[in-house]
């Protein structure tokens, strides 16, 4: 049993890239599954499928690389821990390295990045961050 999914997510990412992984192999869940759908949608993540059924259901992640075969993906950043969690308003949600990277942030809406909270006017719980 993992004692904080969200962070073997991003670590599970973290070495896929840097290792030069065409796919990652994740355990299911509906929050990791909305936080790769949100990396494939702002353009760090190729795809994200879910494969299999019932028990057996794995998050295939394809990360995404440049020209030069460099990870898109800077560095990953747990911010919201099991033990520390962190909740801002809409105008607190954190701009990454300026606006270069995104925060995601789990509302009461769903899972999004910083700006698209920031644009409806709701906070939340701020899960990671990615550049």
């Amino acid at each position: 049993m993992l004692t904080d999914p969200i962070a073997d997510l991003l670590t599970r990412i973290r070495n896929g890239c840097r290792a030069h992984k065409e796919r990652l192999d994740v355990p299911w869940s509906r929050t990791k599954e909305a936080i790769a759908s949100v990396m494939v949608s702002e353009g760090y993540l190729k795809e994200s499928v879910v494969v299999g059924e019932g028990v057996d259901k794995v998050l295939r992640i394809a990360p995404r690389y440049d020209s030069a075969r460099k990870p898109v993906i800077t560095d990953l950043q747990r911010v919201s821990r099991p033990s520390l969690r962190v909740y801002v308003g809409a105008e607190e949600a954190p701009r990454v390295r300026r606006g270069m990277g995104i925060s995601i942030l789990s509302t009461n809406k769903g899972v999004m990045p910083d700006r698209e909270a920031r644009k409806q006017n709701v906070g939340g719980e701020v899960l990671c961050a990615v550049w």
